[in-house]
């Protein structure tokens, strides 16, 4: 072998490859997968050997032994090349090998990604104030998977750079079919009170087309509240309006980040903007903002609002007027230290009230109201209810099913139905349901200007996503691009969740 190998260097490359083939087409399976072993660089079984050892420990974090057969592909990519992976490196056309150099790798860079951006953590804007002041519009975090297990993901093939939609183009940027089971890999700890959490949206199964941003079921709520008594029917037949409705696996709907203020198997209740669990009242992180009604004599510049850090969107450009109020208002946002800051301003001219005390406004429409639930809640009172909690079993009643019926029928996938006053499940007559999976109970700390669990209800574990770790970098989207302030440097590299530092003194308790 050595005597021919040194013959085959002495020929022209087109010759070479030639009498190689006819040379390895004589030769046994074994004796030419040695022969392949042999060739190999020692650097190329180096980085053969790394790799391996990555993709082993992989595996064992993975717990599927059968994702182990994936390393044959390695040996072949890196030792063995029975599949010609680097077929375009033999080309004579310079040009192909080009444009084949770049898709090679592209190609590895969006599997790198893909892995990265699924199993470790990846980068997230803050499109809304929900979370104001704690997190800002515009902040860009990197989110980690790693803190609570990440997800094996249950929509394996989609493009790693969107969530749903393919940029420029439209259209899915996911392949609904193969569906996998929810499994969530071992993870540094579990979702703790105070946590900023991002997760999937879980009323983000049914989407209109054409209404993306706009809650199919609250719209359905709003729908039969005029009147409407098939809602679904209605939409379907008004596509002028609604677009397309769709549906949208778990992992790929929109991802939403609130703060966790209510954990598995825990009693709650919102007594006037106050959060009890377990009757114990939970003390509001130091950012909460409410929002508050002031009276004021004449406009008050943006400049002056965005001092003390009110958005212009948070504001609107000039008083509003409203015909059944003997004076002009603002209806703002504000944290308590910015509330004793305009309280100083010359142009407030009466006494400012939380907009939740002032009778102007609804405070309605809250979870369960899109399933005609007469509960009668607000959005800052609601009696005592239970979040639910993996492996507790519960007595379902016709009373209880409004809160928990989503739970059990949509996330946990059973059938439910109400015969002769009674709740069957599954066909089964016996109201007693065992929750699968954990949930969670999340609102903004712009709490009156959240959409939050307050409207939506429980998220369910399989819809955690992950938590912030870390601002990367902050741009004010209210500024042009070379305004000062455009960039918020203050914010660059900083902790997103302050609160958290200091659980036990917010009352936080750690379960």
């Amino acid at each position: 072998m050595e005597e021919y190998d040194n013959n085959i260097n002495n020929k022209p490359e087109a010759a070479q490859r030639a009498s190689l083939a006819v040379e390895e087409e004589k030769l046994s399976f074994f004796e030419d997968f040695k022969r392949r072993l042999r060739r190999t660089k020692t650097t190329r079984w180096i980085r053969f050997a790394v790799v391996s050892l990555l993709f082993c420990g992989f595996v064992v974090w993975l717990g599927n032994p059968w994702v182990a057969l994936l390393w044959l592909l390695l040996l072949d990519i890196y030792i063995t090349a029975y599949i010609p992976w680097t077929w375009w490196k033999k080309s004579d056309n310079k040009l192909l090998r080009g444009i084949m150099a770049w898709v090679d790798a592209i190609i590895y860079a969006l599997v790198l990604v893909y892995v990265i951006f699924a199993f470790v953590g990846q980068n997230y804007k803050i499109p809304s104030s929900s979370l104001e002041k704690s997190l800002l519009v515009g902040d860009f975090l990197w989110v980690s998977k790693v803190l609570y297990g990440p997800r094996v993901p249950q929509t394996p093939l989609h493009f790693p750079l969107a969530q749903h939609t393919m940029p420029v183009t439209g259209g899915k940027s996911y392949i609904e079919n193969p569906q996998l089971e929810y499994h969530r890999l071992p993870g540094l700890r579990s979702v703790e009170r105070g946590d900023i959490v991002v997760f999937n949206y879980p009323q983000g199964d049914t989407v209109l087309l054409a209404a993306p941003n706009e809650d199919y079921y609250m719209i359905c709520a709003q729908l039969r509240k005029n009147g409407v008594s098939d809602p679904a029917a209605f939409i379907a037949q008004h596509p002028e309006r609604f677009g397309k409705v769709i549906s949208r696996p778990v992992d790929r709907r929109e991802n939403y980040v609130k703060r966790c203020v209510g954990l598995p198997g825990e009693w709650i209740e919102i007594r006037n903007d106050v959060i009890y669990i377990n009757d114990e009242p939970l003390k509001d992180a130091r950012n909460v903002q409410y929002n508050y009604v002031i009276p004021v004599s004449g406009p008050i510049p943006s400049e002056q609002w965005r001092e003390i850090g009110v958005r212009d969107e948070d504001h609107g450009p000039v008083p509003v007027k409203v015909e059944y109020v003997p004076f002009s208002f603002y209806d703002v946002p504000l944290t308590a230290e910015a509330l004793a800051e305009v309280k100083k301003w010359p142009q407030v001219s009466g006494e400012i009230v939380r907009e939740a005390d002032c009778g102007y406004f609804d405070m309605g429409g809250v979870w369960p109201t899109y399933q005609s639930a007469p509960y009668g809640w607000t959005r800052n009172n609601m009696s005592k209810f239970w979040i639910p909690r993996r492996g507790v079993t519960l007595h379902v009643t016709t009373d209880n099913l409004p809160l928990y019926r989503r739970c059990i029928e949509v996330y946990e996938g059973n059938k439910v139905e109400v015969v002769d006053g009674r709740v069957r499940i599954n066909g089964e007559d016996n109201p007693y349901y065992t929750f699968r999976y954990d949930y969670y109970w999340m609102e903004g700390d712009n709490r009156d200007r959240s959409l939050d669990s307050r409207y939506w209800g429980f998220v369910p574990e399989d819809h955690v996503v992950g938590s912030p770790m870390l601002v990367l970098i902050s741009l004010d989207e209210e500024r042009k691009l070379f305004d000062s302030g455009k960039i918020r440097f203050n914010r660059i590299f900083t902790n997103p969740n302050p609160d958290k530092a200091d659980a036990e003194a917010n009352g936080w308790k750690r379960d």
